[in-house]
C-alpha cells in the first residue's frame, strides 16, 4: 500500500525533482566537454607506453577485465589484455576505434548524440553494426594543432565505465 503524497502548502506548486547528472550517463554536453579539454600537445610512442601502463595500472587496481588499446595514425603503439578479457573485448575495442576515426569523436559521444535524438546508432546510421560500435570506451587521442591523430580504447566494462575509466586515465596523464 502506498501513502499518498502531501499536497504542498497553498499557493505553492509541486516541486519537480530535477533529474541528477548520472556519472554512469553523461550528456552529449558533458562529453564534448571533456573532448575539449582532453587535448593534449604532444603524442609520442614514449607517451602511448605511458598512458598504456597508466591504464593497465588502474585497470589492476580495480581488478577490471579488460582489453587496452591505444592507436596513432593506423599504428597499434600500445596493446594489453587483462585476466578476464576475452578475445570479443579486441572485437569491441576494432569496432569502437571505427566509430572513433569517421566521427572523430569519442563513441560514447556518437551513441549519446544519436540516442538524445531519440534513436540509436544501430538503427540510424546506416553503418554495418558488426564494423562499428557507438558503444563507450573508445576516445580520440587529440594534439594541438593537429587534430584527432588516434585512440585510446578499453573493453570489457559496461560501456559507461570503460569510458570513464579512459577518461581517467588521459586527465592524470594530460598535463596542466
Amino acid at each position: 500500500m502506498t501513502t499518498p503524497a502531501t499536497p504542498p502548502p497553498a499557493g505553492q506548486t509541486p516541486a519537480t525533482p530535477k533529474p541528477a547528472a548520472s556519472p554512469t550517463a553523461p550528456t552529449v554536453e558533458e562529453l564534448e566537454t571533456q573532448e575539449l579539454r582532453l587535448v593534449l600537445p604532444h603524442f609520442t610512442y614514449e607517451d602511448a607506453w605511458a598512458l598504456g601502463t597508466l591504464l593497465v595500472d588502474l585497470a589492476r587496481e580495480r581488478q577490471a577485465p579488460v582489453a587496452i588499446d591505444i592507436t596513432r595514425g593506423g599504428q597499434q603503439l600500445f596493446h594489453a589484455a587483462l585476466p578476464g578479457s576475452t578475445p570479443d573485448n579486441d572485437a569491441w575495442i576494432a569496432r569502437k576505434r571505427r566509430v572513433v576515426e569517421r566521427y572523430g569523436c569519442s563513441s560514447f559521444l556518437v551513441g549519446t548524440r544519436f540516442r538524445a535524438k531519440g534513436t540509436t546508432f544501430e538503427e540510424s546510421s546506416r553503418l554495418d553494426p558488426d564494423v562499428y560500435a557507438a558503444h563507450g570506451g573508445a576516445f580520440p587521442i587529440a594534439v594541438r594543432g593537429a587534430g584527432v591523430i588516434g585512440t585510446v580504447v578499453v573493453s570489457g566494462l559496461p560501456q559507461a565505465a570503460d569510458h570513464a575509466l579512459v577518461v581517467e586515465a588521459l586527465e592524470r596523464f594530460a598535463p596542466r
